[in-house]
């Protein structure tokens, strides 16, 4: 093999590192928010546990994170605005990446 066959074999494996990692973080962020949201909600236990599942569930419907906002908002009402759910979403995914990088 040679030294460039080496350098593309790397680069690969930390694309498919990073990538990961991202998924990885953006799950965490989700589970987070669905977490926040349910205290809001008054849910707390097993049923704000379930509700952050739905949550996570919920980013599976399409690209970005409209859907989980449309699904939070949606739940929330008057409680809590899309562009607030946007702000709790970006300050959760420095906190969930923190979470994994000191899992790791």
């Amino acid at each position: 093999m040679t030294t460039f066959d080496d350098r593309e074999n790397a680069f690969e494996n930390k694309f498919a590192h990073d990538e990961q990692m991202t998924f990885k973080a953006e799950v965490r962020r989700n589970k987070l928010l669905g977490l926040w949201a349910a205290e809001l909600l008054g849910k707390t236990g097993s049923e704000a546990d379930e509700y952050a599942k739905e949550v996570v569930k919920s980013d599976f419907e399409e690209a970005g994170i409209e859907d989980v906002v449309r699904k939070v908002a949606g739940d929330l009402g008057d409680l809590a605005d899309a562009d607030t759910i946007r702000d709790k979403m970006a300050a959760l995914l420095i906190e969930a990446k923190g979470q994994i990088m000191n899992e790791v």
